[in-house]
């Protein structure tokens, strides 16, 4: 008897501990959150009362070992210095190694190759942490909880003589080739670049399986390409066609019942201001002098909400793209292009239904009166930006005293925002002069003038009041309205104090005793760098200091901008975000109450999500065209600047066109170098020689790698 009683007290331990493993397994699919007892029941299927009673009893167990902490009675969350099993997002290196960012631990953790798995790129990963060798803290993936996605694109290649190939990702953070049997070609050729759906990856094998959906054509071929980027981000370059029907049915007219429900502003003098190739104008501006020597400066935007309605498949195709995405030489559009060029674009000489914010301004540009609502407007003339920089630069040409009177009442709201503590970050951006065939035959950047900054300030003004009335109509000054608002957190101090450090080594100065102070000192730093030869790379690094602008249901201010409120309303036609912020304004105004939190911070993570996709979709198209047109570059010799440094190499951008091409250190034949991370620099062991960010040197081009989106360049005397 004694023997068998012992035994069942063994095998109940073991129980424990088993049930133990699944409640930090469930604790750590969100290892932010609390829970309480009967939801982490829930959570492993254990919902009689006998398995309760053996959860309470893991719990204590749990608790004693501080795997988990009791918060208040009742409520739990996994200890994650503890726990020893944590929860995150993967991210590769082209090495093979991985690190994993887990919510609420400060640094990531280190994953080495032959611990990651089957785990690929982006994957929510549970992961067993433990230090190495007594000191380093590394993991081992324990499973992939969540693919981030199933479908790649890569190069299709057939093992000779055999019925099997594998697709080579292009991707060089996807660390494996994934194997198709021949049943699974999807009709593609040795060599085709294709879209690959993996199947399964079953435990013990090396490779996963997939099949071939769409075979995308020849490697380097323009139209190829551009068509692996939309699918390597998954970005649908077509519509569907219920979606493409759903728009064509949208009732054009502009209706006398209609304009009777909104403040008719079709007699007063109405633009657009655009660059010269959109096609698509979401907003306008109005002018006129009132009686009372004010100036009543009407922001329009185009009322996309009145068209695209929730519920609606035109409204979920909408959310689902959350954004457009513009490569260099195409838009995918959020809208069909029946909506996105033509029934919600202000086009010149048509009537347009818009949504409003209507500001009466004193000459010094301070607010007197402010309106919301829906309009009808008119639009008696479309400027391009450089039509409009040539009235501000001469006072000549039709409509030369509205668009002057409103750059002086924009200059001086862009000097109190930048008083305010707004960093006027003014980075140029790379364009492309294009052929009939859409390949690049020159190279221009984009300046931001005083026609640029006109827009941009009534469109920040209409964005910073919509999202304060919503916000502060309340009791005391702050109302409970759920709302969507375009936040940017405070700069990572670590990182400052780097860039501090570094920009020492030039002789710039900053000081970073309180936010307005460095917001002082990094306007300094900008304007005290231009035309210098460190320019680019200290705002480069400036940027990289910043955090990333996201959406949030929590207004906890815009860094960059200087504001304690602010959301996106001016782009509708093109930002998912903004027809939101259209629809909550009206409902507001229509006295209705704030609606769930939880979903619309659930949608704002979906919007930030997809606008990341596009930047990164943008990116690489600009990268593509870059090396298509230092193509025809091969062999020659350039001047460039040293633009990033990092173990394996350093990069060199070209000033003249933007390009930015590779060398690698196992290529410096004249001494053996080494990353000296502190001052961005590689060193040489024998000769001192450094090359450091910043740095001018002479370069040849050497390979264009069309597929990698890559340029290789040589160090030359």
């Amino acid at each position: 008897m004694p023997r068998k009683g012992k035994y069942i007290s063994h095998k109940n331990e073991q129980k424990l501990i088993e049930i133990g493993r699944l409640i930090l397994r469930f604790m750590n699919t969100n290892s932010s959150k609390i829970y309480n007892y009967k939801q982490i029941a829930d959570g492993i299927e254990y919902k009689n009362p006998r398995q309760r009673e053996l959860v309470i009893q893991a719990l204590h167990k749990l608790q004693g070992s501080e795997k988990i902490k009791e918060v208040e009675k009742g409520k739990f969350i996994v200890n994650l210095k503890i726990a020893g099993t944590l929860t995150g997002v993967i991210d590769f290196n082209q090495s093979g190694n991985a690190y994993v960012s887990v919510e609420g631990v400060e640094d990531d953790v280190f994953i080495h190759s032959k611990n990651v798995k089957d785990a690929l790129q982006g994957d929510k990963v549970l992961i067993v942490t433990y230090h190495f060798k007594g000191k380093k803290l590394e993991g081992s993936v324990l499973e992939v909880l969540e693919r981030t996605r199933t479908e790649f694109v890569g190069t299709f290649q057939v093992v000779a003589h055999k019925d099997f190939g594998f697709v080579v990702c292009d991707k060089k953070s996807i660390h494996t080739d994934i194997f198709i049997p021949r049943s699974k070609f999807g009709g593609a050729e040795n060599g085709d670049k294709v879209v690959v759906k993996m199947t399964e990856w079953r435990p013990g094998d090396k490779n996963p399986q997939g099949e071939i959906t769409k075979v995308l054509g020849a490697p380097g071929e323009h139209e190829t390409e551009i068509h692996s980027i939309l699918a390597e981000y998954g970005l649908p370059y077509e519509f569907p066609q219920e979606v493409e029907l759903d728009a064509d049915k949208i009732d054009r007219r502009i209706t006398d019942e209609e304009a009777a429900r909104r403040w008719d502003m079709r007699d007063i003098c109405t633009f657009t201001i655009d660059p010269k190739d959109a096609k698509d104008f979401d907003d306008a501006l109005s002018i006129r002098k009132l009686e009372n020597g004010n100036w009543e400066i009407g922001v329009h935007i185009a009322d996309v909400s009145h068209y695209v309605v929730p519920g609606t498949i035109l409204d979920d195709e909408a959310y689902k793209r959350a954004t457009s995405v513009y490569l260099v030489d195409r838009v995918v559009p959020m809208l069909p292009e029946v909506l996105s060029n033509d029934v919600c674009s202000l086009r010149p000489n048509e009537d347009k239904y818009t949504f409003s914010a209507v500001f009466q301004l004193n000459d010094k540009a301070e607010i007197q009166k402010q309106w919301f609502g829906r309009t009808v407007i008119h639009s008696d003339r479309r400027f391009t930006y450089e039509e409009a920089q040539e009235r501000i630069e001469t006072g000549q040409g039709d409509l030369a005293e509205e668009i002057n009177t409103l750059d002086r009442l924009a200059k001086i709201m862009r000097d109190e925002r930048v008083r305010n503590g707004a960093i006027t970050f003014d980075r140029s951006e790379v364009r492309f002069n294009l052929d009939e065939n859409n390949s690049p035959i020159g190279v221009y950047f984009k300046i931001s003038k005083d026609s640029n900054h006109l827009i941009e300030e009534f469109m920040l003004l209409a964005n910073k009041k919509v999202s304060e009335f919503v916000s502060l109509n309340g009791k005391g000054g702050v109302s409970n309205n759920t709302f969507i608002y375009r936040v940017h957190d405070d700069p990572n101090p670590a990182k400052l104090e780097a860039l501090r450090d570094f920009v020492s080594t030039f002789g710039y100065k900053m000081n970073l005793d309180n936010t307005k102070k460095v917001a002082e000192s990094l306007n300094k730093l900008l304007s005290d760098v231009k035309g210098k030869g460190e320019e680019n790379m200290i705002e480069t690094l400036a940027m990289r200091s910043m955090s990333k602008a996201v959406y949030s249901t929590e207004p906890i201010g815009h860094y960059g901008l200087g504001f304690e409120y602010y959301s996106h309303f001016t782009s509708p036609i093109r930002r998912y975000p903004d027809l939101l912020a259209h629809r909550l304004l009206q409902h507001y105004l229509d006295g209705g109450k704030s609606p769930s939190k939880q979903e619309l911070e659930d949608k704002a993570k979906h919007c930030s999500s997809m606008e990341r996709l596009a930047a990164d979709a943008e990116r690489d198209s600009i990268k593509f065209m870059q090396v298509k047109f230092m193509e025809k570059h091969l062999g020659e010799t350039f001047t460039g600047v040293i633009s990033g440094v990092a173990e394996f190499g350093f990069w060199v951008e070209i000033p003249e066109n933007g390009a930015e091409g590779l060398i690698k250190l196992r290529d410096l034949v004249d001494d053996s170098y080494s990353y000296d991370a502190k001052t961005h620099a590689v060193y040489g062991h024998k000769t001192g020689k450094r090359h450091q960010l910043g740095d001018q040197v002479q370069i040849k081009v050497v390979k264009a790698n069309l597929i990698q989106k890559q340029l290789d360049f040589k160090i030359v005397d």
